[in-house]
């Protein structure tokens, strides 16, 4: 998952990078002459950039105290620098309106990417309530801008002109996703409507950042507490004494306490044996935001729901969806719908089929019950160890998280595009877990820098996601700075710190979208890197998971904690037998998310219901889904992704983008080079080298020679008509 720009005026993409292999210094342009506009001068830490490496945020000075009136003076700052650009009485060109309105706001950019980075991994009250401040702040800032009726003057000018550009080349990428991006953001809307819309977006901005804050609290005070060790029964000793540690330090002497993640899903459900326990960490789960307390996000849905629906037809689109998929690689959300109800009867019949294993599983276990939401991982375990004897306690110590990360993660990095990674010690960071790493090109010039945050913490938003510190871009100079944060319970002092296969994968995949930003080669920071649309940005990252498994990169990581042996060619090839097992409930939780979060921004002003739950009840009762088994992935109450985090109507990107992923690693495998240097060479240049400088639909085809065909998905999730069982 990539972190969301919040707003158009920091640079209208989002808020990620990537880098260049050439000298950025020395293609710096001087800024263009405006009219005799006073800029205010910034003070405080992020009034310069940082003399750190790359420009890094000193976090060794940076205060809590310091981001406010930071943001405050950087969006002063953008507004004087906007204002020259707006009232300038030149005739409008690239560089005076465009690459000036690009240049824009570099006080506040860095401000921001610090300020937002530490409040989504390591959060505190003031924080907090720093972000409640100035998030309807920052939507007014971003409105000023795009409202700007004299500013989008200049914007059009260009664009009715834009036959004299060269096509194809960066400046008239820029043109285009700019004037489109302004249209979209109300920029044709007469006055009278443009106010209308500002109050909107402050609403919804101030909802998301109040959603967002009442998910965190709530998932932490909704952690299970457990009166007694046997409670606790198929946890290991550490589990139990990491439970043990969290109740102590809660004040709960005696007690222990299961932390919760953000989905609807726990980890521990799939080892405990006690079903009591198991359903009442469940029901923790999916009630933590819908308990009627001072935490319940339900009532902000339905309000968001309904804002949104307003502003879509505003702006003149029958809903939300189709205001959000404006600039996606899908354009329509029927696209999107068709494309996921189509795999429905496949999926609905796996469902089916792996309910009815599990209810034998349960019979031959003496159970008087069927499957239940909160026992389907617990017995789904049992099955996998009696189906493909693979138990997850035997698998663990052959990846040892560092090892994983530096010897598979790195090391694929390297062996596939030619990249290093060394560790320093002398850059701060927001938290002591925090680990830092230059990153060297094929060539051995620098490339950026990397942060990695892997531990879960009470304060740490869910979930695991890439953001940039610094972005690229040759305007600028910059090279970027980026981060991987996840959420990996830490292991007890004195433990090795091994991890799941789950987690494996996920680090691979969060560098998937580290390298979309370090490979970046863009003049223009708003199109640079992963700036790109919702349904292409997870592309890069899912395909990167594919280099977790090749043989030569495994041999390199997978090695026991202990011994250094190898991970066992059986083991290995009970965990890629194993693969296709459960995909029923792994395809069905993300496709049930999918499909509802497209129902909650479907509605027309005036029709969104009142009661979301039973909304929710009816949406989800329609989709021909096993989901009295299977629930969503995330209930509506704490879906932070389609609420506060950039993926309305864009949840199905995560589907989507496993199409495109799974054929575009057929199509490496399958080419002259293979899985190689060249094979990595030619990914590099024609897909994670270029932000968003194409279309993406010819981005692809440039890249494989045809359109992405899903039937390498199927087959990877045994749904293929060839390839229906495990």
């Amino acid at each position: 998952m990539t972190v969301a720009r919040l707003f158009l005026a920091v640079s209208p993409a989002a808020l990620l990078a990537g880098c260049t292999t050439m000298n950025q210094a020395a293609q710096i342009e001087p800024a263009p002459a405006t009219p005799a506009v006073a800029i205010p001068q910034g003070t405080g830490i992020f009034a310069e950039t940082s003399p750190l490496p790359f420009e890094a945020p000193d976090f060794s000075k940076i205060t809590d105290a310091d981001y406010l009136p930071a943001i405050e003076q950087g969006m002063a700052i953008q507004r004087a620098e906007i204002e020259a650009i707006a009232s300038n009485p030149a005739t409008p060109t690239i560089e005076n309106t465009l690459a000036a309105m690009e240049r824009s706001g570099q006080m506040l950019t860095r401000a921001l990417a610090a300020f937002y980075a530490v409040v989504g991994a390591n959060t505190n009250d003031a924080l907090d309530a720093i972000e409640k401040t100035v998030s309807p702040r920052l939507a007014a800032h971003g409105d000023a801008i795009v409202l700007d009726s004299r500013l989008f003057a200049r914007i059009k000018a260009l664009h009715d002109n834009r036959a004299a550009l060269p096509p194809g080349g960066e400046d008239a990428r820029l043109l285009e996703v700019t004037y489109e991006r302004f249209v979209n953001a109300g920029a044709q809307l007469n006055d009278a409507d443009k106010e209308k819309l500002k109050s909107i977006n402050e609403q919804l901005s101030t909802l998301g950042t109040e959603f967002s804050q009442k998910l965190t609290e709530a998932s932490k005070r909704a952690a299970l507490v457990v009166n007694t060790k046997a409670e606790l029964a198929g946890l290991s000793d550490g589990e139990i004494e990491a439970a043990a540690k969290e109740a102590q330090e809660r004040g709960l002497k005696g007690k222990y306490v299961l932390s919760l993640i953000n989905t609807t899903q726990q980890p521990a459900l799939a080892k405990l044996t006690n079903r009591e326990t198991r359903r009442k960490l469940y029901e923790a789960s999916v009630t933590r935001t819908s308990r009627g307390d001072a935490n319940d996000t339900r009532a902000i849905t339905v309000r968001i729901a309904e804002l949104r629906a307003e502003k879509a037809a505003l702006l003149g689109y029958p809903d939300y969806a189709s205001y959000a998929m404006f600039d996606r690689m899908v354009k329509k959300p029927g696209e999107a719908i068709d494309f996921m109800e189509g795999m429905v009867p496949a999926l609905a019949a796996k469902q089916t089929e792996e309910a009815s294993e599990l209810n034998a599983a349960i019979k031959a276990a003496g159970g008087k019950f069927t499957v239940q939401p909160w026992d389907w991982d617990f017995y789904a375990e049992k099955v996998r160890k009696a189906k493909y004897d693979l138990d997850d306690s035997a698998v663990k110590p052959y990846f040892e998280m560092t090892r994983v990360l530096e010897d598979g993660v790195f090391h694929a990095a390297n062996q596939i595009y030619g990249i290093r990674f060394v560790k320093r010690t002398d850059l701060p960071v927001y938290q002591a877990d925090v680990s830092t790493y230059t990153v060297f090109d094929k060539d051995g010039s620098e490339l950026g820098l990397f942060y990695f945050d892997p531990f879960a913490r009470p304060n740490k938003q869910g979930g695991a996601w890439m953001g940039n510190f610094v972005e690229q871009s040759g305007l600028m100079g910059t090279r970027p700075v980026v981060y991987n944060v996840l959420n990996i319970a830490k292991a007890p002092a004195g433990e090795p710190q091994l991890v799941s296969w789950d987690d494996v994968i996920t680090m691979f995949h969060e560098m998937g979208h580290g390298l979309h930003g370090l490979f970046a080669a863009q003049k223009y920071p708003s199109i640079s890197g992963t700036n790109t649309a919702r349904d292409f940005v997870e592309f890069p990252s899912q395909f990167n998971e594919h280099f977790a498994t090749q043989p030569q990169i495994l041999a390199n990581y997978a090695r026991h904690y202990k011994t250094g042996e190898p991970i066992p060619a059986e083991l290995m090839a009970k965990i890629d037998r194993a693969r296709k097992f459960n995909q029923g409930y792994a395809l069905g939780e993300v496709m049930a998310a999918a499909l509802l979060d497209m129902k909650w921004h479907a509605f027309k002003p005036g029709e969104v219901p009142r009661d979301g739950d039973a909304f929710e009840k009816s949406a989800l009762g329609s989709l021909g889904l096993r989901v009295d088994v299977v629930p969503p992935r995330y209930h509506s109450p704490y879906f932070r992704h389609i609420w506060d985090h950039g993926y309305a109507a864009g949840y199905y990107s995560y589907i989507w983008t496993e199409m495109i992923a799974h054929d575009a690693f057929d199509h490496m495998k399958d080419s002259p080079e293979g899985v190689s240097r060249a094979g990595g060479e030619l990914f590099r240049e024609k897909i994670l080298s270029r932000g968003n400088t194409v279309d993406y639909a010819t981005m692809y085809q440039d890249y494989a020679g045809r359109q992405p065909s899903i039937e390498p998905m199927l087959e990877e999730r045994g749904l293929s008509g060839e390839d229906k069982q495990p």
